[in-house]
């Protein structure tokens, strides 16, 4: 697997040190305002506030496989664009006819 972004080809883990690549992803990698974390996603779709479930990761798991919750993934981590769930929203909720 290539962790190599296109605009900075420097490699994310080395392999000859044992890791696979994308093992040592920096800390600072995955905060951008526009790419989102699975916990980014629960609080911004409020999911504590009107899911029962003990488990949020769940929920979510249930939007990605039942209604299409847009992700990417990058070096095995989903990765959610801000855009594109706004978009889905608009979809699921028929704002965007």
């Amino acid at each position: 697997m290539n962790c190599e972004m296109p605009n900075n080809p420097v490699r994310l883990a080395n392999p000859d040190n044992g890791e696979t690549p994308c093992e040592s992803v920096p800390a600072g990698f995955i905060s951008n305002p526009e790419l989102m974390t699975e916990a980014e996603v629960i609080d911004f779709l409020r999911i504590p506030e009107i899911s029962n479930s003990k488990d949020y990761h769940n929920v979510i798991e249930h939007l990605k496989r039942i209604r299409g919750l847009p992700r990417i993934h990058i070096c095995r981590k989903a990765l959610y664009p801000k855009k594109a769930i706004l978009e889905w929203l608009e979809k699921e909720t028929g704002f965007g006819k």
